[in-house]
């Protein structure tokens, strides 16, 4: 519960912060990023270029796009989000600003002063704007958290050395081991 005199922030507060200085809005409330890790960076490429590949080769029309890529989650100005990776299946929800409502797929890698943010924060944010696939990968744990939304709330917990099923896309399986 915020407090009472506690200032409620906007996407213009985001938009307002200084040049390279980058956070996230949630319900009002602004969550500052830290840089991330050589490990964080190069789990968003291999990623990023697993879906894309397996999209392309397909013939899909979902598009993938890591961060820094703009999500605004709900119609109101009070949630601003960047996720390590997002992706779009309907073209409807592309503007100029980024993604206008939720995306179908996030994928998160965590860092360590992220873990509350990923793992509660995040997880009920998503869930509750229609997010219906979320990857939480820790890199320190080595091991993946897959959040089915669509299916029951359908969740698993897999090690980097195992094959992940994307719920999405029916015949992708990505193992995080081989890409690092």
């Amino acid at each position: 519960m915020p407090l009472p005199n506690a200032k409620i922030y906007t996407t213009e507060d985001i938009y307002a912060l200084p040049e390279g200085e980058r956070a996230e809005l949630i319900d009002g409330v602004i969550y500052d990023m830290a840089p991330p890790k050589r490990i964080h960076q190069k789990l968003i490429n291999e990623l990023s270029y697993a879906l894309n590949s397996y999209i392309k080769s397909h013939n899909g029309s979902c598009e993938v796009y890591p961060a820094p890529f703009a999500v605004f989650l709900s119609k109101d100005n009070r949630n601003y989000v960047e996720p390590d990776i997002s992706v779009i299946c309907g073209k409807d929800k592309l503007s100029d600003r980024g993604c206008e409502g939720a995306p179908d797929f996030i994928i998160e890698i965590v860092s360590p002063s992220s873990q509350r943010m990923d793992y509660q924060i995040k997880l009920f944010k998503y869930r509750t704007a229609g997010v219906k696939e979320y990857w939480i990968v820790n890199p320190a744990t080595r091991n993946t958290m897959v959040y089915g939304f669509e299916h029951d709330e359908n969740v698993g917990q897999y090690s980097f050395e195992e094959a992940i099923k994307a719920g999405l896309f029916k015949d992708l399986e990505i193992r995080i081991a081989d890409l690092l």
